[in-house]
C-alpha cells in the first residue's frame, strides 16, 4: 500500500462516527449547562448559597468550555493540537480548582 492510502485511513473517520461524537459532545454541554444553571438557581434563592455559584462556575470550566474548545479551536484557529491540549487541559484543572475552592473554602460570605 502507498503511504497516501495509508494516511488517508489513519486519518480519516466513517460519518456515523463523527456524527455520534458530535451528538455525545452536544449531550455533554447540555447537560453541564442544565445542571450549572440549577446551581445558579440555587445562588440566587437566598443568602448563604455562594458555594453553589462557584460550583456552577466549576462546572463550567471543567466540562462546558473544554467540550466546545476542542470542538471550536480546530474549526475557527490554526492552533495545533498541542495548543488545544494546553488550553483544554488549563481550563479543566481550573474548573477542578474552583470547585475545590467551593467545597473548602468559597462556602463562606
Amino acid at each position: 500500500m502507498s503511504p497516501t492510502l495509508l494516511q488517508i485511513r489513519a486519518t480519516g473517520s466513517e460519518p456515523a462516527i463523527a456524527l455520534a461524537v458530535l451528538a455525545v459532545t452536544a449531550l455533554s454541554i447540555a447537560l453541564s449547562l442544565t445542571i450549572a444553571l440549577v446551581l445558579a438557581r440555587g445562588y440566587r434563592r437566598g443568602p448563604g448559597r455562594r458555594g453553589m455559584l462557584w460550583l456552577a462556575v466549576g462546572l463550567l470550566l471543567l466540562t462546558t468550555i473544554p467540550e466546545l474548545l476542542r470542538v471550536g479551536l480546530p474549526t475557527a484557529t490554526g492552533i495545533d493540537t498541542f495548543g488545544r491540549s494546553v488550553l483544554v487541559s488549563g481550563c479543566e484543572l481550573l474548573g477542578l480548582g474552583t470547585i475545590l475552592w467551593a467545597i473548602y473554602g468559597g462556602t463562606t460570605q
